[in-house]
């Protein structure tokens, strides 16, 4: 990686979701100056940057991307003074800070909503926003078939007749992005953080915004509540062709992110932004990296893939190719806010492709021992990759998903949303174990006020930062000393790779200069590639053979 490149084409960004990193105030919620505490850690860690999921103004009705004010801090997490002294003290650390942004709704209490809401059918601050009349007798029938991504109708009907569109629940109303103050309003709320010293964004939803002008019903077939690949048994059959989709990933967007990255090249330093994209192919997703658009994207592909060599060395073939081609550099994500754990995925006994589609669907009890074996490996997998690489809270530490909360607990609206069938993705949000043998295991100050917003579990002690901290054979300690090298290593970062012939269940690739990353999916050991040492391993290596399910970095 040249020392002149820009340092989001090999970041490796740590993902805080805000409510269960660090509580500061005893209130069982996380907030900023939880993340300011913890800053010692994430330097210790060796992440690049961090991005911080909504920490907006808003009623949470889905726990904060439902913004009401996007220049205001909600006061559960902190105000713009303590993002402000946040931002500065990171950056003392060496890391950079990039905050979510929703562009695709509001919160249903943001100022415009209600305006819209007063102001009654045909008014213009309803053109803001999607709303139609009914169709049907006296339009009691909503203006089209689409269905929200947490369950049921995306439509609902207002006293008054008009209905209006949340791709979402519905209390996030989706704005019109065709009409000229949505977008100068954007454009205004980037500069104000871009002016409080934020290194870049998160895009939520960056595949939506843009509606078809018509909102015609959803395509003949079965279509996606997100898009994302088409379900099939193997990597090599995936659909390659383009849907024509209503409100997903339609060209429109483009003009939008074009106008977005002329903000962001108004300031110093290299400010960047990542894109949530659910596309239908690399080809699509490469589309939202062009050199006048947005700077990364998140690779689902990478994400949703089994634990299968040739699924995977298809996924990263066809992402550094796509992207390379127009000169963007990968990314690579295991785990975040919105899935199961990968230790959990990754502990069933057939760990098949799943898509956006067809959500991940736990097949019987986890081999939690099975699935953090396969996790280990998977991080030297990841972050020998070329490009940058996304860690979520917590996947440092091993934490699995916790199936197992109680149903009065559960928050997610999904849960809701869905007459109680899909438990959402609240097991994947549980607030972090930092020291001690008993909850809330130092997420909240001695003494706290309230628990955690999320029960941790009683095994959690042994997972904690304090626990694992100087364990060689922890995960903690796995991942700083990957960390650690890929900063010291010439060869890893962005760049190429180089495949070696290993046999279709192995995968093992030379990067230059003399890296050499191995990866054992098959269920018998396997012979090493000639290396001058061995610089960081899984596990244990067994007579100079990779185990099953085990990862290892070589010297060439």
């Amino acid at each position: 990686m040249s020392p002149t490149a820009p340092w989001w084409r090999s970041a490796v960004i740590y993902q805080v979701y805000i409510r269960s990193f660090a509580d500061a105030n005893g209130d069982g919620v996380g907030d900023i100056a939880g993340i300011r505490s913890r800053l010692p850690y994430l330097k210790s860690l060796g992440v690049d940057a961090v991005w911080i999921n909504p920490w907006y103004k808003s009623p949470m009705a889905d726990h904060g991307y439902d913004v009401a004010d996007y220049r205001a801090i909600d006061p559960l997490f902190g105000t713009v003074a303590e993002a402000e002294q946040l931002i500065e003290e990171a950056h003392r650390h060496g890391i950079r800070v990039i905050p979510d942004i929703v562009p695709n709704h509001t919160s249903d209490q943001h100022e415009w909503f209600r305006a819209a809401l007063a102001a009654g059918p045909g008014s213009p601050e309803r053109e803001r926003y999607v709303f139609r009349s009914g169709r049907g007798p006296g339009g009691a029938e909503p203006p089209n078939d689409w269905v929200s991504c947490f369950g049921g109708p995306a439509w609902t009907r207002l006293p008054d007749g008009d209905w209006y569109l949340h791709l979402f629940a519905p209390q996030q109303p989706d704005l019109d992005w065709r009409h000229p103050d949505v977008r100068a309003e954007f454009e205004s709320i980037l500069r104000f953080w871009f002016g409080r010293g934020v290194d870049g964004f998160r895009i939520d939803v960056a595949h939506g915004l843009v509606k078809h002008p018509e909102l015609p019903d959803l395509p003949p077939r079965r279509e996606p509540a997100v898009p994302g690949p088409l379900a099939s048994e193997s990597a090599d059959d995936r659909p390659r062709g383009h849907v024509d989709h209503p409100h997903w990933d339609r060209d429109e967007v483009h003009d939008i992110y074009r106008a977005w990255r002329r903000v962001a090249d108004e300031f110093p330093g290299d400010r960047s932004f990542v894109a949530e994209a659910w596309a239908d192919s690399p080809e699509r997703l490469a589309a939202y990296v062009r050199e006048d658009g947005l700077h990364t994207a998140f690779n689902f592909d990478f994400l949703m893939s089994g634990w299968d060599a040739k699924e995977l060395r298809t996924v990263i073939d066809d992402s550094l190719a796509m992207l390379g081609a127009v000169g963007a550099p990968a990314t690579w994500v295991l785990s975040n806010h919105d899935v199961m754990r990968h230790p959990s995925r990754y502990g069933r006994r057939a760990v098949k492709r799943w898509t956006a589609n067809e959500p991940y669907r736990p097949d019987g009890p986890a081999d939690l021992e099975l699935g953090t074996r396969r996790a280990r490996a998977a991080a030297l997998l990841m972050l020998a990759l070329p490009g940058g690489a996304y860690v979520y809270q917590g996947e440092e530490l091993g934490l699995p998903e916790v199936e197992d909360l109680p149903e009065d607990v559960l928050q997610d609206p999904v849960w809701e949303r869905s007459g109680h069938t899909d438990r959402g993705r609240d097991g994947c949000r549980v607030p972090l174990p930092w020291s001690g043998g008993t909850a809330p295991y130092g997420f909240s100050p001695e003494g706290a006020s309230a628990a955690p917003w999320l029960p941790q579990p009683e095994a959690w002690g042994e997972l904690s930062v304090a626990a694992q901290t100087g364990d060689p054979a922890s995960m903690l300690e796995l991942y700083r000393a990957a960390l650690r090298l890929r900063r010291e290593h010439p060869a890893l970062g962005d760049g190429t790779l180089a495949w070696l012939d290993t046999g279709e269940a192995v995968l093992a690739f030379h990067r230059d200069p003399g890296f050499v990353c191995v990866v054992n999916l098959s269920p018998e050991p396997c012979p090493l590639p000639a290396h001058t040492s061995v610089l960081l391993s899984s596990g244990p290596l067994a007579d100079g053979l990779l185990p099953p399910d085990h990862a290892v970095w070589l010297e060439m």
